[in-house]
């Protein structure tokens, strides 16, 4: 539990509604704080599939041969469960947090806190770093990504700032040079600011929200009937496209309507808002303060 809390469990685990001999998976196993509760929850029938693209997460992997460990992005999902013969399952589980793991190692380069080197990569294989990012991509390029995805509205600043001091320097190679770069541009909000420009270049390296909707649109046809979806998002650019295919059965664009009128969507909404931390809870866990929960059943 150490290597990442997890957020909300109780919730989560009603979300899931789960029969003692079903099939479930949990696509972020991370410290498997989730998974551990979902087996205490299954017999010696049940099964358990869980992903994670990081391979240190296979470190918390329980002796337990309900379990099974696939080393890949949630993106693949509906190849590797029919690799596995699993389709249809029970339930998934997606809590897209970075685990307190990643965030805690400097030399993961997730925090603003440590002074690491600018890597961010969720999976350790994967050629792109934020170092690449930073050091390699144009300022349009880079202006792109802080605005997209930092929602930072002087990126354009902050993209030549970078440019100039990798002119002066040479380059710029740690998070806290990326930081020393950034803070004056900050207009006050200090760190705030910093983990908006951090979270931009987690996404882009990543590429986190292409892989949300890809994730989303296999879960209809990785489902059974009565089947429930799980999912926790932490900031709005991972919950609008969980709230809009809830709803809408799309991650984006304009919704079908059958003759009726009524939308062309696989799923009954659980949860007509989303489900937030409790105050203790957020005590106890500063990170699950912007945590949303949003959960549908497969009609």
């Amino acid at each position: 539990m150490t290597y990442h809390i997890p957020v909300m469990l109780n919730e989560c685990l009603e979300g899931l509604n789960i029969h003692p001999q079903g099939t479930y998976v949990d696509v972020t196993f991370g410290g498997g704080g989730h998974s551990m509760a979902i087996l205490e929850r299954l017999n010696e029938k049940g099964r358990l599939f869980v992903f994670d693209q990081d391979i240190h997460a296979k470190d918390n992997l329980p002796s337990d041969s309900r379990i099974t460990f696939i080393h890949s992005n949630y993106r693949h999902l509906y190849k590797f469960l029919r690799l596995h013969k699993a389709i249809p399952v029970d339930g998934i589980l997606a809590d897209f947090g970075v685990s307190s793991h990643q965030i805690d190692t400097p030399d993961r380069g997730f925090s603003i806190r440590f002074d690491g080197q600018l890597d961010m990569r969720m999976d350790t294989t994967s050629p792109l770093s934020a170092w690449e990012v930073i050091n390699t991509y144009s300022r349009e390029q880079l202006t792109a990504i802080f605005f997209k995805y930092g929602e930072i509205d002087n990126a354009r600043r902050l993209s030549s700032a970078i440019k100039e001091a990798i002119e002066v320097n040479g380059s710029i190679d740690s998070t806290s040079k990326l930081s020393e770069v950034a803070l004056p541009l900050s207009k006050g909000k200090g760190v705030k600011y910093l983990a908006q420009v951090f979270q931009a270049l987690r996404i882009e390296v990543n590429d986190e929200i292409k892989a949300i909707e890809e994730f989303l649109e296999q879960t209809p046809l990785s489902l059974k009937s009565g089947g429930r979806l799980v999912i926790m998002s932490y900031h709005s650019l991972e919950d609008r496209p969980v709230k809009n295919f809830m709803k809408y059965g799309i991650t984006k664009g304009i919704p079908a309507k059958d003759l009726y009128g009524r939308y062309d969507c696989p799923w009954k909404l659980i949860t007509k808002k989303p489900i937030e931390a409790k105050p203790e809870e957020i005590d106890q866990n500063p990170r699950s303060r912007s945590a949303k929960l949003r959960i549908a059943e497969k009609i």
